[in-house]
């Protein structure tokens, strides 16, 4: 793969650790409010057919977690790593945002022996293979969906994969609070309701724990992570 291609895509290594990461922060001061309707949503011909294909596939607590995810994303990326964006960063972004839990369906969770998020990125890689998407864009949303809870402290990760990461610990559990302003909040929340989503989430983590003891999932704590996300704080009032 050319260089240009990678960079292009979101490939760009960057620290899997969260504290390193935000070392790279570009922020100058504290988090400005933004209003979702400032956020230009990509709507190509292929974002359109996966956003349908979404919509469709995945309840609505999970489909509303998905858009949140994508806005602040959005608003981090406008923090803290504006020299990020790009129209095809931001598509391949909002792509991996609609179906980085597409493997947390209750089809798809019971349908394979594989952990949630590896299954999910074998669905989303056939997925954007089927509408012609770039092979270095379907490959990179599969990497993203297949990576997007790999916490850890070592190593490096993509762009695309780094802020998915952000952006769900902050929606899921109330990670990193500085990135975005509480009015930002308020407006994505007030499209896309949270709808009990703190609850939902935590019984989907110990579903899949249950039917999978050897879940990727587990890594992150088997039972401190439900409890971490039944347990949000910040989200709480907006539950």
């Amino acid at each position: 793969m050319a260089a240009a291609a990678a960079e292009k895509y979101g490939w760009t290594a960057v620290p899997r650790k969260v504290e390193l990461l935000l070392q790279q922060s570009e922020a100058s001061g504290p988090a400005k409010p933004i209003s979702i309707s400032s956020i230009q949503v990509p709507d190509s011909v292929l974002v359109k057919a996966v956003h349908e294909y979404a919509k469709k596939e995945l309840a609505i607590e999970t489909f509303n977690h998905s858009m949140r995810v994508f806005y602040y994303g959005q608003a981090i990326l406008t923090h803290a790593f504006s020299s990020w964006k790009s129209p095809t960063f931001n598509e391949t972004y909002f792509l991996s945002c609609l179906l980085h839990d597409i493997g947390t369906t209750d089809k798809n969770i019971s349908a394979t022996l594989m952990s949630f998020e590896f299954y999910g990125g074998l669905l989303a890689l056939d997925l954007l293979k089927s509408h012609s998407a770039p092979i270095e864009q379907a490959e990179n949303v599969a990497e993203t969906v297949i990576r997007h809870q790999d916490l850890g402290e070592t190593g490096t990760l993509t762009r695309i994969a780094a802020l998915i990461q952000l952006a769900t610990i902050f929606d899921n559990m109330g990670g990193n609070p500085q990135l975005v302003d509480k009015a930002t909040i308020e407006s994505v929340v007030e499209a896309y309701p949270r709808l009990k989503w703190s609850g939902c989430f935590a019984k989907t983590i110990r579903k899949e724990n249950g039917l999978k003891p050897w879940a990727h999932t587990t890594h992150l704590g088997e039972e401190a992570f439900p409890t971490g996300v039944a347990g949000n704080k910040l989200m709480e009032p907006y539950e």
